[in-house]
């Protein structure tokens, strides 16, 4: 019977550890999804109803351009303040916003949210959108970008290509992160929840079509979203003249003879110096000599006339030699002589004995 009892006491003591195993499991599990429309409760005065123990401040410039319009929003903005005991000034003279807890301030997260909304609107940030920063689910981020480039042309372009066709692109990216995005001067400032401010545009539209199917709401969506390879299309310029490491030696490189080491080497050293001069003067009357028969050939260029072009005869062909017929010619004349050329005489002239006549005058004379 001792037996017995023992075995049911073990075999008790192993299902209740199972049964341990088993909720905790389920205790995990439940803890890593977060259920649909739950929310943190708020920080009450009940959580904290001693307040704070010590004082703490914090101050931002804002430029000239911000005064009038902080002027008008002003008092929303201490009245916003004042539900968390949380006590703003602005000083127009210095021009700067200081806001610091009071005696009845009992969230100490709330001096961190007021230093957000000075900042914000110091930005250039609408009161309406920079109010929504002392919601417990809005967070903020004022991101640099002037020096992220530092060509100035260049810097505005990309500025201006984030801000896209009358805004178009900013408010794009507005819809898609549930974000109020300012770009202004050297700084952008986003206001909204913070999945918002980490993810990006193009895998969260895919995210958000994911999330309204409920049997891909638990899977893993690696499989759905973009893997972009990145290509460095721009080429490195290559300069024109490379250079090529020599090899490395641990001896160091000879040193070049001095002016001594050559007199020495051709005897020059031991000359007197009367000699050296003569020998300095005739190495510079050679020089000379040259450099005057250069300029002499120079000059003489001027008068050398240019080699004429050979002038191009033409050659006259010899007509070739055809064969006369003479016999044709003389037939082609008599048949000419023949022909009576012009009319036939109408009235004819009677024909007279001139020859006679001319006798008989010789014989009178």
């Amino acid at each position: 019977m001792a037996s017995l009892t023992n075995e049911e006491s073990v075999s008790e003591a192993h299902s209740g550890k199972k049964s341990k195993n088993i909720k905790s499991q389920v205790d995990e599990s439940q803890l890593l999804t977060v259920p649909d429309g739950w929310k943190e409760p708020a920080f009450t005065k009940d959580d904290n109803p001693k307040g704070l123990l010590e004082e703490s401040s914090f101050a931002t410039l804002f430029p000239k351009y911000r005064e009038a319009y902080l002027k008008e929003c002003w008092p929303l903005v201490q009245n916003a303040l004042g539900d968390s005991h949380i006590k703003a000034t602005l000083d127009l003279i210095e021009g700067s916003i200081t806001v610091c807890t009071t005696k009845k301030t009992f969230d100490p997260f709330a001096i961190i949210r007021a230093r957000d909304l000075i900042k914000l609107l110091a930005r250039s940030v609408p009161f309406e959108q920079a109010v929504r920063i002392l919601e417990d689910e809005v967070a903020c981020d004022i991101i640099k970008i002037g020096t992220l480039v530092r060509n100035r042309e260049r810097f505005v372009k990309r500025r201006q290509r984030l801000i896209g066709p009358k805004g178009s692109t900013l408010k794009a990216l507005e819809l898609l992160t549930n974000c109020y995005v300012m770009v202004q001067g050297n700084t952008v400032s986003a206001i909204g929840p913070f999945n918002g401010l980490k993810e990006v545009s193009l895998t969260l539209m895919i995210k958000r079509e994911l999330s309204k199917d409920p049997e891909l709401r638990m899977q893993s969506w690696e499989r759905f979203l973009p893997n972009f390879r990145h290509k460095n299309l721009t080429k490195r310029k290559e300069p024109k003249k490379k250079t090529t490491k020599k090899e490395y030696t641990p001896f160091p490189p000879q040193q070049p003879e001095s002016q001594i080491d050559k007199e020495l080497a051709t005897g020059e050293f031991f000359l007197r110096e009367s000699v050296k001069k003569r020998k300095k003067l005739e190495e510079i009357k050679v020089k000379q000599a040259e450099v005057l028969t250069k300029r002499q050939e120079e000059r003489n260029k001027a008068f050398i006339p240019p080699k004429e072009k050979p002038v191009m005869k033409r050659i006259n062909k010899a007509p070739s030699e055809s064969k006369i017929d003479i016999a044709a010619i003389k037939a082609k004349v008599q048949k000419a002589k023949t022909k009576k050329l012009g009319a036939p005489v109408v009235n004819p002239v009677p024909e007279t004995n001139t020859g006679s006549d001319k006798k008989k005058k010789k014989n009178k004379g």
